[in-house]
This record gives C-alpha cells, structure tokens and sequence, in this order.
C-alpha cells in the first residue's frame, strides 16, 4: 500500500527554482548562437605534364577471323610504335575488344550474312607531351582508325590537392573575420573543420597548342578544394 504525504509549500524554492530555468535556458542558446559556420573554396592551376588516350583500330571483313586478324596486326603495330616513342608497356592497357556481325536488315538475318567487325581499344598514358601530335600521326600510319578521348593532367597531383586545401583554409578565415567585423563580435577559436568532398582536379579552358603533327591544345590543370569551418564568436565589450 502506497501512502502520500501532503508536502507544505515553499514560496522562496518555488521562485528558485523557476529562476534556475530560467536564467539555464537562454544560457544554453546563446552558446549555440555564438558560432559561425563558414566554406571556403580553394583552386591552383598548372601546365598539364601527362595524358591519357584512348585509341583502337576498327577493321571489317566477310568472315569473322579475317576481321580479328587485321584488327590484331594493325593494333601489334600501334603498339610496337608507342613503344618506339618511348611508351612503357605499364602504361598500355587493353580497354575493350569485340566481334560483331554486320545486319543490314535486323536482328532477324542470320549472324555473318554481311560479314564482320572487329575492334580493339587501348587506354595510353603518354608522359612526354611535347611528342604527342607525332605520336598521333604515327598511329594512323600504323592503321589506328578509332580515337574516343584525350584527357590531360598531371602526374603528381598531390602537392596541387595541398595548395588548393590551404587556399581553402585561409579562404574560410578571410570570409569569417569579415562576416564578424561587419557583426562587431570578434572571431573566436576554430571549433570544428571539415572537407568537402576531397580536392578534385579538373579541366580548365584549353589555350596551347604543342608538339608536332597533329595540332593539340594542351591548356591548363585546375585542382580545386572546400572545407567548412566552424568559429566561435564573442560580443565585443
């Protein structure tokens, strides 16, 4: 059996009490209020000193293993004349190779009833660009027919990541000591920072043209970087 007990009332513990609520609410938001949260960007550029091809040789042919056997020579001789550019055999990769019947007239035609074709696809980093156009000519003496991207870029990015991260930081200072001048509360201590995403390179308008034989606009690497930094503020006396 639970028996309650009146309990006498205390004014003064009342008042206490309320006034402890209080005076702890508002407390607790104005902490949360005195932060800013800022991003700042962050980008470096650079002459690109690497790029990446991806290049192949297309043949056609009544029967399957005439296509597969010009496909093959033309691309042992593009590669055999990378190689004589000075290309290592680690930055030649096989990216696709197919056989495929021609139809002229829809899925319902027999496979082979107009011949064949054959592809072979090969990505290449080509680490010299000053011989890029020649190298380009010479894959289409050797019988390359298929080019389906050029890509540059550079091939230590990691002190570009850096600089771009510190443009960043500084970026985000910049931005929160003019958000609080303009406030009049002075910038406190750096409470949290993050990255957003991570730098990432990316292309930039091109504006060169190198080498010789085919005419290639080079332009220039951009890595760019964000990061979110949070301050603490304080009202100015």
């Amino acid at each position: 059996m639970i028996k309650a007990f009146p309990t006498k009332f205390n004014p003064l513990l009342a008042v206490a009490l309320v006034a402890a609520l209080f005076v702890g609410g508002p407390a607790g938001a104005e902490e949360i209020q005195r932060q800013i949260s800022v991003t700042g960007e962050g980008q470096v550029a650079a002459d690109p000193d690497m790029a990446t091809i991806t290049l192949g040789v297309t043949h056609k042919a009544k029967t399957a293993r005439s296509a597969l056997d010009a496909t093959s020579k033309a691309t042992a001789k593009v590669l055999q004349r990378l190689a004589d550019f000075g290309v290592a055999s680690r930055d030649m990769q096989t990216s696709s190779l197919s056989l495929t019947p021609n139809r002229s007239g829809g899925s319902s035609l027999k496979a082979g009833e107009t011949g064949f074709t054959a592809s072979n696809s090969v990505h290449v980093r080509l680490r010299d660009l000053a011989s890029l156009g020649q190298v380009l000519d010479a894959i289409v003496d050797e019988g390359g027919n298929n080019f389906n991207g050029l890509q540059f870029s550079v091939q230590d990015p990691d002190p570009l990541m850096n600089m771009a991260r510190q443009h960043a930081v500084a970026d985000a200072m910049a931005k929160a000591q003019l958000l609080t001048q303009a406030a009049n509360v002075s910038l406190g201590a750096v409470l949290s920072m993050s990255e957003n995403g991570g730098a990432r390179p990316q292309m930039l308008q091109m504006s060169a043209t190198r080498g010789g034989g085919v005419p290639i606009a080079a332009g220039e690497v951009s890595v760019s970087a964000s990061v979110t930094m949070v301050f603490a503020i304080e009202t100015r006396p």
